[in-house]
Parts: structure tokens; C-alpha cells; sequence
């Protein structure tokens, strides 16, 4: 088990590494490096020897690998990302870059996205070496720059030009599983991401005539985008079910005592509750309009105005999305992809995903685990180039009316200390056995 030292170190290690302004504006607005310094000389006084990769100067990422008892047994991958999104200082309540912790609670930007799962891997590598612990498996341990972008210089980058790094890792676990979900009526549920919705972050183009603003204009750019963008915002995206969305809701069906019917899944989520928070946003494809940009005066009618949308697939159902994309746009609105990224499925009744909810139960053992399929993406969709299935694990024993979901991006990320002890625990428990 995790010394005490471990304990201890993994809070100071979310406080250091939030103290460690990662922001990461996009447009290659950010810079790693001294975070990944930071965590190269823990893992190096573990003993590890972590090597620095840099696609651009100070977009630095860092890799090591910790040697398995069974040279025939498969690597698993530990990997977690360095950069945050922003943070406006004015609207905290604690400085976002302070890494205070106050009243057992760690405060700041990446408090739960995700240097308390960085500082995590590095408080449990070091507790082994001091304890002089070895995994079965090799055990990569990556920290990546540019997740909260592209990962055009982080994982993307990584895969791409530096896989023998990788060599032998047949699974990976990092971000967004395992944490505590408060039902309201007393039950505690642990949900272990098993799949990721496709990244389709979209560019719409409407071209037009340009003219007066006094004019009548049928060909007014704008007003074609604004159509556009309309029926793509009300759109009813059909209902389709991926495996580990059929795992999940099975499970939680069972768990509630209600019947399995998925012909009828808007009501079997209705009578889910609150717990059909974990299943919603994944049972359908989704396309959010979020940006605008068009003309330059407000009496000239511009001849072209671009809009982008975050859109997300399901596993299996990309082409699908392409077609009612093209339908939707119409004939006068073009679109691309800014940014694209596959869907991921990973089995449910694998030896991994059973010891992750192995280790849950030793530590929490009045909670369910169950499948999830997270609604956004991460690292491992870029990994899975290199033939690595991807898990959501960062464990998380959260109390009741702590908003886990709204941590991410919000205002206000912290963590309490307790589950980062409890997050230490479990995860030394799942890579011991895993």
C-alpha cells in the first residue's frame, strides 16, 4: 500500500504543479516546460530516467518507463496532461494559480483537469521506490503538453514521431473515471470510462453578395450562416446505442431495479434520475454552434461569414454525422473539419477494467462501478494510433454536493485533499494488480 509520505506528497504535488501556470490559450499559446521539468525530477528521484520531447520549444512533454517483474506481459500506459485551459483570476474566490489549500481542499486551475492525477502517478512511483515495489507489467508513464488543444504537440506528437516509446503498451489509463457520482438517495456510483464521442470540431463557411446594408439582398451571407446554424443548434440527433452505452445503462438499470428496455431509452433514462447524468450526453451525436464571426460595418452586408461548431460522434456513427452535416448546412454554407479525432470503445469485461473496479471496491466499498462512456475526449484518442486501448481512471472519493463535472473549466476547480489520499490508494492498488 501507498506510504504516508505518498499521502502527503500527492497534495503537494497538485499544490506545486497548479502553482505552474500551463495555460494553454490554444493557437500554440502555451508553454509545459517548467511543469515538465518539474515532474522529470520527481520521476528521476524515483529512480526513473524520463526523457524531454519538445515538437516546439517549450511545449515539452515527458516520457518514462518503469520496468514490470513479467518481461512477457504487455505494458500499460499511465499518462496525464500538463497544460490547463484559462483561468480569470477576478472571478475566484482563491487565485487560480495559488495551489492554496484551504479548509482541506486544494484550490486551482487543473485541480481536477488533471494535475491532481499527474501528481498522483508521481506520489505512487515514488512510494515504490522507496518501498521497493515493482508492477507486473512495464508501466510508460507519459505527461503531455497541448491535451486542452490540438495534442498536435503533445500526444499527437508523440505517437506520430516517437511510438518506440511505447513499445508493448496494449492499454492506457488516465483521465475522467472512478470518481464518486452522488445520486441523491444515498447511493454512490463510480463510473470507469470504457469509450470516448468522436472529436469533430467543425468550420461552416457562408459566401454571399456583398452590397449595402440599404439594399434588398437574397444572397446575404449572413443570413444563410444564421439559417445554418439554426437547424444544426435544433436539430434531434437519433438515438444510438455503442456498446459501453448499452453496458452502462444496463448496469444502472439493474442497479435501480428497473427493466432493461432499450427500445425505449428517453424513458428508461427519465426513471434513471440524476444518475442519468452519466448516459445522456453519449446516446446521440451532438452539434453545438459556438463561435460567430462576420463583416467589418454595419451598413455593408459582408460577403462571407464563418461559424465553428463543436461537434462529437459515437463510436460507429462518423458517416452518419458527415451526411447530416452536409444536409443541414444547406447549398449555400460550406463546412471542414478544424479538428477531428476518432471515437474509442474499450471492452468492459477485461481483465484491466475488473481490477480498476477491484481496487475501487477494496477502498470504496459501498459504491457500484459501472461503464461510462465520456461525452468529450482526451489523450487516448491520439494514442490509440499506436494500437492502445484507452481508460478513463482517475480515482476520486468525492462528498455529496461536490460538482465533479462542473470542476472541469469551471470557476472555482478544487479538490479535496481526502480524495487525492483516496485517489493515491486505489490507483496503487490497480497498478500493483494490474
Amino acid at each position: 500500500m501507498a506510504d504516508g509520505q505518498a499521502l502527503d506528497e500527492v497534495v503537494r504535488f497538485t499544490s506545486d504543479l497548479i502553482r505552474i501556470d500551463t495555460t494553454n490559450r490554444g493557437g500554440g499559446d502555451c508553454r509545459e516546460r517548467p511543469a515538465a521539468e518539474y515532474a522529470a525530477e520527481q520521476l528521476a528521484g524515483a529512480g526513473l530516467e524520463p526523457v524531454l520531447l519538445e515538437n516546439t520549444p517549450g511545449r515539452t512533454n515527458v516520457v518514462a518507463r518503469l520496468e514490470g517483474s513479467d518481461p512477457s506481459a504487455d505494458a500499460l500506459l499511465l499518462h496525464g496532461h500538463l497544460d490547463v485551459v484559462p483561468a480569470e483570476a477576478a472571478d475566484w474566490r482563491v487565485h487560480p494559480f495559488s495551489g492554496e489549500v484551504r479548509d482541506g481542499v486544494v484550490w486551482g486551475r487543473g485541480a481536477v483537469d488533471m494535475k491532481n492525477m499527474d501528481a498522483m502517478i508521481l506520489a505512487v512511483v515514488r512510494s515504490w521506490a522507496r518501498q521497493g515495489v515493482r508492477p507486473r507489467r512495464d508501466v510508460v508513464i507519459a505527461f503531455t503538453a497541448d491535451e486542452e488543444a490540438s495534442a498536435e504537440d503533445g500526444s499527437g506528437f508523440l505517437a506520430d514521431r516517437h511510438p518506440g516509446l511505447f513499445e508493448g503498451c496494449t492499454e492506457g489509463v488516465s483521465e475522467s473515471g472512478a470518481f464518486t457520482f452522488h445520486d441523491g438517495s444515498g447511493r454512490q456510483i463510480y463510473p470507469i470510462a470504457a469509450g470516448e464521442r468522436g472529436t469533430g470540431w467543425l468550420k461552416l463557411t457562408a459566401r454571399g453578395r456583398a452590397g449595402h446594408g440599404s439594399k434588398v439582398n437574397r444572397e446575404n451571407a449572413v443570413t444563410r450562416l444564421a439559417a445554418a446554424i439554426t437547424r444544426i443548434g435544433e436539430h434531434e440527433w437519433p438515438l444510438r446505442l455503442t456498446p459501453t452505452v448499452r453496458a452502462a445503462l444496463t448496469e444502472l438499470a439493474a442497479l435501480y431495479g428497473i427493466e432493461t428496455d432499450l427500445s425505449d431509452v428517453d424513458g428508461l433514462l427519465e426513471k434513471l434520475g440524476p444518475a442519468a447524468d452519466l448516459v445522456a450526453s453519449t446516446v446521440r451525436n451532438s452539434a453545438n454552434p459556438t463561435m460567430l464571426s462576420a463583416g467589418y460595418k454595419v451598413n455593408v452586408v459582408p460577403g462571407q461569414a464563418v461559424a465553428h461548431v463543436d461537434g462529437r460522434h459515437l463510436a460507429g456513427h462518423e458517416e452518419e454525422f458527415r451526411a447530416t452535416l452536409d444536409e443541414l448546412t444547406g447549398p449555400y454554407v460550406d463546412w471542414e473539419f478544424d479538428h477531428r479525432e476518432v471515437a474509442l470503445q474499450a471492452p468492459v469485461d477485461s481483465p484491466t477494467y475488473a481490477r480498476m473496479a477491484e481496487a475501487v471496491r477494496e477502498f470504496a466499498p459501498e459504491g457500484h462501478v459501472v461503464p461510462y462512456c465520456m461525452s468529450g475526449g482526451t489523450d487516448a484518442k491520439q494514442f490509440s494510433r499506436l494500437g492502445i486501448t484507452g481508460y478513463g481512471f482517475t480515482p476520486l472519493k468525492l462528498p455529496e454536493g461536490y460538482d465533479y463535472q462542473a470542476m472541469f473549466h469551471g470557476v472555482d476547480e478544487r479538490v479535496p485533499v481526502d480524495a487525492l489520499h483516496f485517489g493515491v490508494r486505489v490507483l496503487d492498488r490497480f497498478l500493483r494488480t494490474a
